[in-house]
């Protein structure tokens, strides 16, 4: 890892926050390197309130989505909730779905099956909102490009609303509203919601119409969170507010299906970095490797026992989708190996047999052990489809467009996106895709970057210190958890290597007037040798709390240390 050392704040602005917030110098250093400047930054970043929201109707044509929905509404009209079948999509579809149900009976929802039609909107989707007589489709988390299928669906008589957070190509889908953010033509002042957070905002408009404002509506605000944690988007500005109270709902009054899936792994208060881990995975699980339509059962179920006994069968499609990503990333290990393609600057892998629900998975575990851009392609029909996933300060995305020529279809974001291509194709492409990388791509973004907030001495870590820090969150790109560095720290002589394999490094640490403080380094086995006999060493990590038989003492959660 190459440590980058964030650069400090001007001093007299250092000064000036201290003396403002009655904090010390760490704290208004963290505070100034997040843009906060001022008392009334500082309080509405630790306080988030509603009124840091903005006005749906900020949004490009929300107030023609409105009256569409109004008007299905009044005239009896079928509404189908069409969403993408990963957790931004599948939350947004039981967010929607769930709130027009409360002002009409006449709803549905459809997902679509990821290996019969593939991401997005499908004719074969449209085709069934055709046969049957649903005369509107509200599709959340795609549709952006569905330029081909919204005119197919208008043929047959068949309206379309898009709620997406994806990227624009050159035209705009001829729908009745396209509810985008991104759109270059639209001026709501937050562009990072995602696709559930779009949804949300549609469903704000709605009820403000009957006189309900964002309060009223805090009981969707668990499925925004979890949208927001699994989609990795920026937890700042709009994202910051709704993560916060989504949280609190989480872990307050969560509907049935989230409450069922945390009964599951017992645990007694979620961060978002837990729902990260622990409720999208099993929320993915279902569209991986059954079907989405599981997802959303499980998050619009409103009985607690049924929820659970959902709750069941997607745990399983997790444990079986965590087998089979093990088994099929040992596969692509070893033919990156057996082609000797260790030197490349990007990874391309393909079997035709590999579980389509599982290859980002496997892209994202193969970009953290070879560091570069990543391909992982499956047979898909009779087509090849691949998911992407990058490394930090690379633009998959534009790398992609720069090989259309042999792609079919492509979409998705800087870091992460999908595509499809003949299988003819496939060796230029990835010929390309490699040239692409090569002439672009920056060689110091092929080392991994372990960006360091401070560096400070141990003897500055208390418990008052974290308490602050913990206040911070909720953490995720744009806030992530401080990283702090010390150097010249030593062991105190029992470091160890523990766990499975010996895989993870646990030692105390001491610097020459500090208290000792323990240490663990998930991963870090292989670095034991650089502790031992007392060696001097510089460590980077976070500030975490250890909880054991009763008993609450700091530790430092190590992100990597250094002779």
């Amino acid at each position: 890892m190459r440590w980058t050392l964030k650069p400090k704040p001007d001093t007299s602005k250092v000064e000036a926050l201290k003396n403002t917030l009655q904090v010390d110098d760490i704290v208004a250093t963290l505070l100034l390197q997040r843009g906060i400047e001022t008392f009334e930054d500082a309080k509405t970043f630790f306080r988030p309130s509603f009124n840091d929201l903005h006005d749906p109707y900020l949004m490009k044509d929300m107030d023609k989505a409105v009256s569409r929905i109004e008007q299905a509404i009044a005239a009896g009209e079928n509404i189908l909730v069409y969403g993408d079948y990963d957790v931004d999509g599948t939350t947004s579809v039981a967010l929607m779905s769930s709130y027009l149900k409360t002002r009409t009976a006449n709803v549905a929802t459809y997902i679509p099956d990821r290996y019969e039609e593939g991401y997005g909107v499908s004719y074969q989707g449209i085709d069934f909102a055709h046969d049957n007589d649903f005369a509107l489709i509200v599709a959340l988390d795609c549709g952006i490009k569905a330029i081909e299928k919204v005119a197919y669906a208008k043929e047959k008589g068949i309206d379309f609303i898009i709620c997406d957070h994806h990227r624009p190509g050159d035209t705009i889908p001829d729908a009745v509203a396209v509810l985008d953010p991104k759109r270059d033509d639209c001026e709501y002042p937050f562009k990072e919601l995602c696709g559930c957070g779009v949804g949300f905002k549609l469903i704000t408009a709605l009820a403000s119409k009957q006189g309900q404002t964002v309060e009223d509506l805090t009981e969707y605000l668990d499925l925004v969170a979890t949208a927001i944690g699994a989609d990795i988007v920026p937890i700042v500005g709009e994202n910051r507010a709704l993560a916060y109270f989504g949280l609190q709902v989480i872990n307050t009054n969560p509907r049935p299906g989230i409450k069922a899936i945390i009964a599951e792994v017992k645990k007694d208060e979620l961060s978002i970095i837990d729902v990260v881990f622990i409720v999208a995975p099993r929320i993915n699980a279902a569209g991986r490797m059954k079907h989405g339509n599981h997802a959303v059962t499980l998050l619009t179920e409103t009985d607690f026992n049924l929820a659970a006994s959902y709750a069941v069968d997607i745990d399983q499609f997790n444990t079986d989708r965590k087998e089979t990503d093990r088994l099929i990333t040992e596969e692509a290990l070893l033919q990156i190996e057996k082609n000797e393609e260790q030197d490349r600057f990007t990874t391309v892998v393909y079997d035709e047999n590999w579980h389509k629900g599982v290859i980002g998975i496997v892209a994202s575990r193969l970009t953290e052990t070879y560091y570069r851009p990543t391909l992982v392609f499956t047979k898909s029909g009779e087509k090849l489809a691949a998911s992407a996933r990058s490394v930090k300060g690379f633009d998959v995305y534009n790398a992609l467009e720069a090989c259309s020529e042999f792609i079919e279809q492509f979409g998705g974001h800087k870091y992460a996106a999908g595509l499809t291509l003949l299988p003819e194709n496939y060796e230029a492409f990835k010929a390309k895709f490699e040239a692409v990388v090569k002439d672009t791509i920056d060689p110091k973004l092929l080392t991994p970057e372990l960006k360091v907030d401070l560096q400070i001495e141990l003897n500055q870590i208390d418990h008052k210190l974290y308490r602050i820090v913990s206040q911070f969150a909720p953490f995720g790109p744009g806030n992530m958890t401080p990283v702090f560095m010390t150097q010249t720290v030593q062991d105190t002589g029992w470091g160890k290597c523990v766990g499975e394999d010996d895989k993870h490094l646990r030692f105390t640490a001491k610097q020459a007037d500090s208290n000792p403080i323990v240490c663990i380094g998930f991963g870090l086995g292989d670095k034991l040798e650089i502790i031992k006999n007392r060696n001097t060493f510089d460590t980077a990590y976070t500030i975490d709390e250890n909880h054991w038989n009763g008993n609450v003492s700091l530790q430092l959660k190590l992100k990597d240390i250094k002779a």
